[in-house]
């Protein structure tokens, strides 16, 4: 590997656990906040410069969305885990092979999920109980963004490539500039324009696709082990089951759970328009409020797969327990200002005083069980990184799906308050995480590592 590389990739199968995990966390929290920008600029544009109604029809999309993202972004994960498997092992041809296979199954699962998408935006949409007012503009939106779902594929792919051989940075870079591009875009579009909800989605689909051509063009330019040649774009049909074999449970996972969101969103919707445009601005907020855990279980996914690879069993225990410390902290921190800032976040959404009464009731009931979620995405994350997939999957879908829907279902058969219904989401963490724990101490995972590595040691 040549000295730029080292310079780039992060072997984290040695030096201080902690210090490793922070700064390879760091880039990846700044790039998820970028990331959220995409969505939260089109939000902060269309309810102000549009309407209340608009509003309403960009954020309530998100679950629907998320559902058929939210399976490529699991399928991803698989990928992710088996590269920086092969790279903790320092098995160069298997590398190759991981990295050019994981590119040709995202574009033909894009060009599924794109069609997927368009057809069932109508679909989804009645689920969620989508106001007649505001129907033609999610699903102008919807569809739109399904029209361009290959460019965000194809970036979260090439960034999670770069990520599985401790690159954390590059991705950032791509985020910052094509988020710039983006709220650009977003004002051209919807000021200039006067495009309205389809304005926003114009925007965001055209910064993707210029994130996944960054993307390409940094993994076509390399000169390291997991650079990708147009000559060896051909998918190992061997690899290719073990990324699904780790991805698929994560991909229906994520996509069951966010089919779930859909109910969830219908729930509230009953509550009104107003309730609904809080409801999305709950969302957006409480996406960048999870941005810390969230980038420290991606760390822990890269950090876990190489030194499972290398059969450091010690080190990963070490790790899983000081990344959980880490995120509660980090997403407490944040809960706190949040809580009392809560009416002034919404307003910037909108300033409609239901719209921001109700936004501001979700997010301060919402951000006190934040940290809950740490302990169950960090187990299932550091579980993924060493090949378990199918539990968290299985773990989850039962928390978040089967045990929400019975909640809400109960809930609002003795009560008319929309306090419990949003509290939804908290109780679905709260079993999650608890069971997850027990899973993660008695599961015997530790027999994984040495399918992997051959080997163990106990020494961190």
């Amino acid at each position: 590997m040549s000295a730029a590389g080292k310079s780039r990739t992060r072997d984290m199968t040695q030096g201080p656990i902690t210090k490793e995990l922070i700064l390879f966390s760091l880039p990846l929290l700044l790039g998820n906040i970028f990331q959220q920008f995409y969505s939260t600029v089109d939000s902060v544009v269309v309810g102000n410069f549009v309407s209340a109604d608009a509003l309403a029809a960009v954020t309530m999309t998100g679950s629907a969305v998320n559902t058929l993202v939210g399976f490529f972004m699991g399928m991803s994960t698989g990928a992710s885990v088996v590269i920086s498997q092969k790279f903790g092992a320092h098995d160069r041809c298997q590398l190759r092979k991981a990295v050019h296979t994981s590119l040709v199954g995202t574009f033909f699962l894009g060009l599924v999920l794109m069609a997927a998408g368009y057809a069932a935006t109508p679909l989804l949409l009645r689920i969620m109980s989508c106001p007649e007012t505001i129907l033609p503009l999610a699903t102008s939106y919807l569809r739109i963004y399904f029209l361009g779902i290959e460019g965000l594929m194809f970036y979260n792919m090439t960034s999670g490539i770069l990520r599985a051989v401790g690159d954390s940075r590059r991705p950032l870079y791509f985020l910052i500039l094509t988020s710039l591009v983006n709220v650009v875009l977003d004002l051209v579009f919807v000021i200039c324009f006067h495009w309205g909800v389809a304005g926003v989605a114009w925007a965001t689909i055209l910064s993707q696709f210029l994130s996944a051509f960054l993307g390409m063009a940094v993994l076509l330019r390399s000169k390291e082990d997991y650079s990708v040649r147009w000559k060896e774009m051909k998918a190992d049909r061997r690899l290719l089951g073990q990324i699904v074999l780790i991805g698929l449970p994560a991909g229906l996972q994520n996509a069951i759970i966010s089919f779930s969101n859909v109910f969830v969103q219908g729930y509230i919707n009953r509550f009104g328009n107003a309730s609904a445009a809080g409801w999305g601005a709950y969302g957006r907020v409480d996406a960048f409020t999870m941005l810390p855990l969230q980038s420290v279980a991606l760390a822990v996914t890269t950090f876990t797969g190489q030194n499972a690879g290398a059969g450091n069993l010690g080190r990963i225990r070490k790790g899983v327990s000081r990344s959980i410390g880490l995120s509660v902290i980090l997403t407490y921190a944040i809960c706190t200002l949040e809580f009392f800032a809560a009416p002034g976040i919404v307003s910037l959404f909108n300033g409609d005083p239901d719209v921001i009464r109700y936004g501001a009731l979700f997010i301060r009931l919402n951000c006190l069980f934040d940290g809950v979620a740490a302990l169950n995405q960090i187990h299932a994350s550091a579980l993924r990184g060493v090949g378990d997939s199918k539990a968290p999957m299985l773990i989850m879908i039962f928390s978040f799906v089967v045990f929400r829907q019975i909640y809400l279902f109960c809930i609002t058969r003795v009560t008319d308050s929309i306090v419990p219904v949003s509290l939804g989401y908290p109780a679905g963490w709260i079993v999650c995480s608890l069971i997850m724990a027990v899973y993660f101490r008695k599961s015997g995972w530790e027999n994984l590592v040495l399918g992997v590595s051959g080997t163990v040691r106990e020494n961190g």
